[in-house]
């Protein structure tokens, strides 16, 4: 169990561990692959799902409005920054539905840790993390059809009943365990070790995808990783920025300011990872494999990046 509160409270450094371990050793990640990918996903969002009680659902109908602007923010400013950024840059067609997935898959369990961290608006943030995880297997395969190049084929029904499977079936799992059985105090020791579980399962998504991608990392050199780091940074630090300035335009609180920023620059690149290996890379064609590098520097940056704007948020309001 002390492992488990250690890896929670040092989630960055360990995904990164994971990342220069696959990358020096590709074999040892070989196995997360394709439907266990999406099983380990599947487990992270159970764990978000064992979090939320019949009080985070109330927000949704206490706080309507701020909680719509929310979720337009976060499915337009990153799916359409994401898009920009892919032409400005010239991507590689795979390159760029990498870094649109990412765009286009909001929220996640990380950013409702980050707004604690940072002294904002928790109940905001977990309102906003469950609407746009009730959203995501309507909007994503859809901005993601829209958005990508046309010369990449997008199955949109097929993410959509991925989505389906891997979020909202283990998270609604989750909610009825909470709800029947979250009194108990195992149950209640069990939530406090779930989001170290969950960031040995997002270190493992990483962990298959570099080794995944690790050939095309050798063969491109260290420009093709600084590309792609730079589009991350661009992405997930102007995402930053818009977000606390929609909350600055409907005259927010700082708190509420704070979460805004954090939900809509922080993505869930978990799920861009799994998508991305599960619809677009394509056997017998190396460059697919591509789309997955955006996802997988974004899982650990994001993480990163969250951990010290939370740190210089909470700093600020003291």
């Amino acid at each position: 169990m002390k492992l488990l509160l250690f890896l929670s409270r040092h989630a960055s450094a360990f995904v990164i561990l994971t990342a220069v371990v696959s990358f020096l050793f590709p074999s040892v990640f070989g196995w997360v692959r394709g439907n266990v990918s999406s099983l380990i996903l599947g487990f992270i969002m159970l764990t978000m799902g064992l979090t939320l009680s019949t009080n985070d659902f109330k927000v949704l109908i206490h706080r309507p409005q701020d909680i719509g602007i929310g979720a337009v923010a976060q499915f337009t400013v990153m799916p359409f920054l994401a898009f920009g950024l892919t032409k400005i840059f010239g991507l590689d067609p795979y390159l760029a539905v990498g870094i649109i997935l990412v765009g286009c898959c909001p929220g996640g369990v990380s950013s409702n840790i980050m707004s604690f961290l940072c002294k904002g608006d928790v109940a905001y943030s977990v309102g906003m993390t469950t609407v746009s995880t009730l959203l995501a297997p309507f909007m994503t395969p859809f901005l993601v059809w829209f958005l990508a190049d046309t010369s990449i084929n997008v199955d949109a029904v097929g993410m959509f009943l991925n989505i389906l499977l891997v979020t909202i079936l283990p998270v609604t799992l989750g909610c009825l365990l909470n709800y029947f059985v979250g009194k108990s105090e195992n149950f209640k020791t069990l939530q406090t070790v779930m989001p170290g579980c969950s960031v040995i399962g997002l270190a493992l998504i990483v962990g298959g995808v570099v080794s995944q991608v690790q050939p095309q990392l050798v063969s491109n050199g260290v420009a093709l990783f600084f590309l792609v780091l730079a589009v991350v940074f661009l992405h997930n630090g102007i995402g930053y920025v818009l977000g606390y300035n929609v909350g600055r335009l409907f005259k927010f609180p700082l708190a509420k300011k704070k979460t805004l920023s954090i939900e809509v620059g922080m993505q869930n690149a978990g799920m861009a990872t799994v998508l991305a290996s599960a619809f677009f890379v394509v056997d017998g064609n190396a460059d697919s494999v591509l789309c997955v590098l955006p996802c997988a520097i974004s899982c650990a940056y994001h993480s990163i990046s969250g951990t010290i704007l939370a740190g210089v948020f909470a700093k600020w309001e003291e």
